[in-house]
């Protein structure tokens, strides 16, 4: 049981408020006309970081020394939401960005490191890659086969890392590889390593349902040479590490699933006040009203869910069980919310001239990134069958 330290506020502050409405505008602007242009070209805007730097978007959580803009957790949901409210796949590449890669460095690096990378990360110099899952190991990270092995005064690391947002685009990575087989998860250590590394490569791009415009691509590593100055906190303790980032980005993956929710039932409230069946709007029949009132009442109890792990965060707590249930119910409301867009829309729900299909195809992958659903639940059995689990 969590004791509060104080009673538990979460209204909008006034520069809260100011974030929220100047990060729509920006996504209105810059972002909404180009959206399925994005999607059938599967392409990420780079043209697009600057304008998200300026924002302070490639950097929301990381200190102002960094270039950063130095907000809180609460903060970065509302950026996250607010462009998945226009573009899932735009919001998945800054969440990637800013919850994985930086995040890692942020939390595990030495004071070196975060000159060196958080900087060119927080600016929007580099994007970030993180590169945990592969061909063998996803869900089941034990089963993770990518190598380092000590040469020297560094790393020769070697093997394939798949579905690595940022995968043909980043500038930085963070590579988690066995070091010590033997001992299990504690025998993973995480590394940094940067495009031109000889050895690196970026692989196959995936064609994918949603998201498309997120960059999603194989990594492989052959002989890849990581000095000592290039390993991420301790040896073995890379993947005890990754748990860690994880917990904070399911928070930013929970937003951006509120954000598409939001979007998808704005998408299904406008279309029934417009289209009309039998002489009237279709939100006037009672069986749009009740999709329409179920649709809000969820992704409000999961928007509150999501601040509320965040606002613990933010009080440095740890959030593990908070981050999975956040995770679960938005991004299960959101599936909902996408699917009910669609029945809203009818026919023009099936067509790319609306932004429901779009919705509909995104939404998947918050179910699945970041860890499944079905881990979200393991987690959080464990929490309450296990406490010291």
């Amino acid at each position: 049981m969590i004791k509060w330290p104080h009673p538990m506020d979460l209204r909008p502050t006034d520069e809260q408020r100011l974030l929220r409405q100047t990060v729509r505008e920006f996504a209105e602007a810059e972002m909404a006309p180009h959206t399925m242009e994005w999607d059938e070209a599967q392409r990420f805007p780079i043209e697009l970081l600057p304008r998200l730097a300026d924002l302070g978007l490639m950097g929301i959580q990381f200190d102002d020394r960094f270039g950063g803009a130095a907000m809180g957790a609460v903060d970065y949901c509302i950026c996250i939401e607010e462009l998945a409210r226009v573009d899932p796949a735009i919001a998945l590449s800054v969440a990637a960005h800013n919850g994985l890669a930086a995040a890692h460095i942020q939390m595990f690096g030495s004071d070196a490191q975060r000159e060196r990378y958080l900087t060119p990360l927080a600016t929007g110099r580099h994007l970030g890659a993180w590169c945990l899952t592969e061909p063998h190991a996803g869900s089941d990270a034990g089963g993770m086969r990518t190598t380092a092995e000590r040469d020297g005064h560094g790393w020769r690391l070697n093997g394939t890392k798949t579905f690595a947002t940022h995968g043909s685009l980043a500038g930085t990575f963070v590579v988690m590889a066995v070091t010590d087989a033997a001992r299990g998860p504690h025998g993973i250590s995480a590394f940094i390593l940067e495009r031109g590394t000889p050895g690196l490569v970026s692989g196959r791009k995936e064609n994918k349902l949603g998201m498309r415009a997120s960059d999603t691509a194989d990594v492989s590593l052959t002989d890849c040479v990581a000095p000592d100055g290039q390993l991420l906190g301790a040896v073995g303790e890379g993947f005890v590490g990754a748990l860690q980032v994880l917990d904070a980005g399911r928070i930013g993956i929970a937003a951006l699933a509120v954000g598409l929710a939001q979007g998808a039932y704005e998408a299904a409230r406008g279309h029934a006040t417009q289209r009309e069946q039998f002489g009237h709007p279709i939100a006037s029949f009672q069986a749009i009203q009740f999709k329409l009132a179920d649709m809000a009442t969820r992704i409000e109890a999961a928007r509150w869910l999501t601040y509320r792990a965040a606002y613990l965060k933010d009080q440095g707590a740890v959030t593990t069980r908070e981050s999975a249930m956040a995770k679960l119910l938005s991004s299960e409301t959101a599936v909902r919310a996408a699917e009910d867009g669609i029945q809203i829309h009818g026919g023009y729900g099936f067509v790319k001239d609306y932004p429901a299909e779009k919705f509909f195809r995104d939404v998947k992958l918050t179910t699945i990134g970041e860890g499944t659903s079905e881990i979200q639940r393991l987690v959080i059995a464990r929490q309450y069958l296990d406490p010291g689990a």
